[in-house]
């Protein structure tokens, strides 16, 4: 459920997050449904789960041309659990979740899935998205990973392909021809399910796209962006510590100015490596105030453990930049140093979603007039395109997402073409600016909370979640209910069902 990208990575990486513009942009967090800085929830992956049975399958490298070289083949992870599923003779449903920019390890602790599996007897599916985790082709990462050659097959359409591949895999091998599919994404994943829907309608009955940008795009770029989120989050939480953080930059900027300004920077952070640059710091600090809106709330209030530490830093030190670190500790805990390069350090992962932002996922993402808490750095197209192309060789297509998916006049579209679609998105998550926040139709329908973050709805329930989170769940899972029962009795309308489940 890992969309800026650290659930989609957005930050924007100086290096390798697509979204790398110039060093006058900040990263954005990531697409990915959890946060990358700070521990998340887990379940047991190991051999003594029986509930969960890791499979591989021996997927297609290229779905849509008929060269020699397309029928290569990789092994592509998935994983299911069978627990509670009623089985095939009562045509009990599916619940497919579709992996994002992530191994599948950090999907399968999904409260939804967890929580309403038992409810719905269902069979869980979880996909590994091709290129991510295990599921890489050319035999190894550092092959698959190398230049655009073997990147080119990592997209979106290719993703989609995939999913239904092993989705009609699974339905033969469990002898489960009539159990409806229902598939659930979150964030970039969130988008890849609802695309799923609408191009493999034969395939998934309906699609859960829990905080899914789908109209974060060049052609569909929203007036307010990313960051105007963050500004007012901040803001709403404390005046002081949103005047404190918007100053800081300039003061940064004061002294890294300085002959050993670099120094005392590095120092005053206590950075585990000497700053070569401000950038670096402000960068750093930058993912820290966007993940903590991002995913605030998940369980812990993110923001105002923050703003407490910065509005009350320890010994009463009021110097700004003693503040911001103050903030700095009270997020990551008291540490020996702090890495700066943290969210962007090469993992196989963030070079293969790098490598998508580059491509086709281009989120035009970037600090504008309205972003008041931070430096202005609008997003540059021309930038962007530009530094894509130095560093793949070739260039990005920032309208290929909208001609192929097709999300323009998404209510005029969607209205006549689209059914059972449940977009699901929090008014706090920065990345609600680019989701469908209102029903399209009687069967596409937009579910939001006033102070929802990312992709909350799917997290795993617990005993102090607020009542507004239960209500959005439970609505979510009742729409899904309908979707089975009117399926279900259309099998029995058309005599293609003896089981009435």
């Amino acid at each position: 459920m890992s969309l800026p990208f650290t659930i989609l990575l957005p930050f924007f990486f100086s290096i390798l997050s697509p979204h790398f513009v110039s060093l006058t942009h900040s990263k954005v967090a990531r697409l990915g449904i959890s946060s990358t800085t700070r521990p998340a929830e887990t379940v047991d992956v190991s051999s003594s789960n029986s509930d969960l049975k890791f499979l591989y399958y021996d997927q297609s490298l290229d779905h849509f041309t008929f060269t020699p070289e397309s029928y290569q083949t990789f092994q592509q992870r998935y994983v299911i659990n069978a627990k509670h599923w009623a089985g095939s003779k009562a045509n009990a449903p599916i619940l497919a979740f579709l992996g994002e920019e992530a191994s599948i390890e950090s999907d399968l602790y999904v409260g939804f899935f967890q929580d309403n599996g038992p409810r719905l007897k269902a069979l869980l599916v979880y996909i590994e998205h091709r290129y991510y985790g295990k599921s890489v082709p050319f035999g190894s990462a550092e092959e698959a990973l190398k230049n655009a050659t073997t990147l080119g097959y990592l997209n979106a359409a290719q993703a989609l392909a995939d999913y239904a591949a092993i989705l009609v895999h699974v339905k033969e091998k469990y002898s489960a021809k009539h159990s409806p599919i229902i598939v659930v994404g979150g964030s970039y994943g969130g988008m890849l399910a609802a695309w799923f829907r609408l191009k493999y309608p034969h395939i998934a009955l309906g699609a859960l796209a829990s905080s899914a940008p789908l109209l974060y795009f060049e052609d569909t770029r929203p007036k307010f962006g990313y960051y105007h989120i963050i500004t007012k989050v901040f803001k709403e939480k404390s005046e002081r510590c949103y005047k404190t953080i918007r100053k800081s930059w300039d003061e940064i900027d004061r002294v890294a100015a300085k002959s050993n300004g670099l120094l005392i920077l590095s120092k005053k952070f206590k950075t585990c490596a000497p700053l070569s640059r401000s950038f670096d710091i402000k960068d750093f600090l930058d993912s820290i105030y966007a993940e903590s809106v991002q995913f605030n709330g998940n369980p812990d209030d993110l923001v105002a453990i923050l703003c407490n530490a910065i509005d009350n830093p320890q010994n009463r030190k009021n110097y700004i930049l003693d503040q911001i670190f103050a903030g700095v500790v009270a997020f990551f805990g008291n540490q020996s140093c702090y890495d700066t390069d943290l969210v962007i350090l090469p993992t196989n992962n963030a070079i293969a979603w790098s490598w998508q932002g580059c491509s086709e996922i281009v989120l035009p993402i970037g600090h504008d007039k309205h972003d008041t808490m931070f430096q202005p750095a609008p997003f540059n197209m021309t930038s962007f395109i530009d530094d894509c192309k130095s560093k793949y060789g070739v260039s990005p297509r920032p309208h290929w997402i909208t001609t192929y998916f097709g999300i323009q006049d998404v209510k005029l579209i969607l209205r006549r073409f689209g059914s059972n679609i449940i977009f699901s998105n929090g008014l706090a998550d920065p990345y609600s600016v680019g989701g469908v926040l209102e029903n399209v139709s009687g069967s596409v329908v937009a579910i939001k909370t006033l102070k929802g973050t990312h992709c909350q709805d799917l997290h795993s329930r617990r005993k102090d979640v607020p009542k507004w989170l239960v209500m959005q769940r439970e609505k979510e899972i009742k729409i899904i209910e309908s979707w089975i029962s009117t399926y279900q009795k259309d099998l029995i309308g058309l005599n293609m069902s003896s089981f009435i489940y």
